[in-house]
């Protein structure tokens, strides 16, 4: 079997993990057995000996990839996602309280509901309040602020398609909005409950101090997905307002004037001026970010859209199939 014959990748990032990789592996190998996968271990530079516990692991279809120094979660899945090969790509961590016995479930369903992507919801978390409050937030705030109601987004235990993982483009600390930054990538989303087991061994790298992440990357992703292609409707909004204020306060300062009452010591002198500047500057704002974004896809021969499938009744169902695969990517 070579390494594209796969029909899943399961993705595994470490840091730290070196009691659980054993025990890990072994109920992987009972949970998909007489299925053809690859366990793709990425070792985000740990400092145990997670390293040489896998490389003593005998097993045909286990990868190793060490990062070279401790890049975080979100780089160590996409180094993961660009190796995997299988048709389905499925995430999960390193700690044990993800059950691979829920993986096939996963996949049965994606593939016939037909979804780009399964994620899991932990409906009986086995974790303390330092982990769950912080999660409930950003659940929460993650609901409100988009279209993607889903009641779990921090479950790593995910089911992509292939052409659905390799779309993502994970950097900083984006691991904590793949179903989001699918979502807007055109994906199909389906939420199943899964099991969740209390941590056994090492500690969780986890905290209330996720929050304030959570809410600043939640505002840089919706500011890329709704107003990458349209950042003068953004800037431009923003510097009509001021600019129209500060005009319509100047105006009726040159009014108040012209009926020969003293303007210069007014401090509503000042907010007009300083409005109409302001607004001017948001206004060229906008024009460089268009120019920019424009630079941006026609550079790299980039399409500003993104197509699912192409039918055609003149073309058999195969070739229909193989087509929609192609334009997926």
């Amino acid at each position: 079997m070579t390494q594209s014959d796969f029909y899943l990748s399961i993705i595994i990032p470490v840091y730290n993990e070196e009691e659980n990789i054993n025990l890990l592996v072994e109920r992987i190998d009972v949970a998909l057995a007489g299925l053809s996968y690859q366990i793709v271990f990425v070792d985000d530079f740990s400092t145990d000996d997670t390293r040489e516990v896998l490389r003593n692991i005998e097993h045909h279809h286990l990868f190793l990839i060490e990062l070279k120094k401790n890049y975080g979660q979100s780089l160590a899945l996409a180094a993961g996602i660009e190796f995997a090969t299988g048709k389905y790509i499925i995430t999960m961590d390193g700690d044990l309280q993800n059950d691979p016995a829920d993986i096939i479930h996963m996949v049965d369903t994606a593939e016939r509901g037909n979804w780009d992507v399964v994620t899991g919801y932990r409906g009986n978390r086995k974790d303390n309040f330092l982990k769950t409050i912080p999660s409930k937030i950003a659940n929460f705030i993650i609901r409100k602020a988009t279209n993607l109601n889903l009641k779990d987004q921090g479950c790593a235990l995910k089911v992509f398609t292939r052409e659905t993982a390799k779309e993502l483009n994970l950097y900083g600390e984006m691991h904590r909005f793949i179903n989001l930054m699918a979502y807007l990538n055109g994906a199909r989303i389906k939420e199943v409950n899964v099991s969740h087991h209390p941590r056994q061994f090492g500690k969780s790298k986890y905290g209330l101090e996720r929050i304030f992440k959570v809410i600043n990357d939640l505002l840089l992703i919706i500011f890329k997905r709704k107003h990458l292609q349209k950042p003068m409707y953004f800037f431009g909004n923003i510097g009509l307002l001021f600019f129209s204020s500060g005009l319509s306060i100047n105006c009726y300062l040159l009014i108040v004037k012209l009926s020969g009452q003293r303007i210069g010591d007014r401090p509503l002198l000042m907010l007009g001026v300083l409005f109409t500047i302001v607004g001017i500057q948001f206004l060229t704002m906008g024009i460089l970010a268009d120019l920019l974004m424009r630079t941006y896809y026609e550079s790299q021969q980039k399409k500003p859209y993104k197509v699912r499938a192409v039918f055609s009744r003149s073309i058999p169902n195969e070739e229909n199939n193989k087509k929609s695969i192609k334009l997926a990517y």
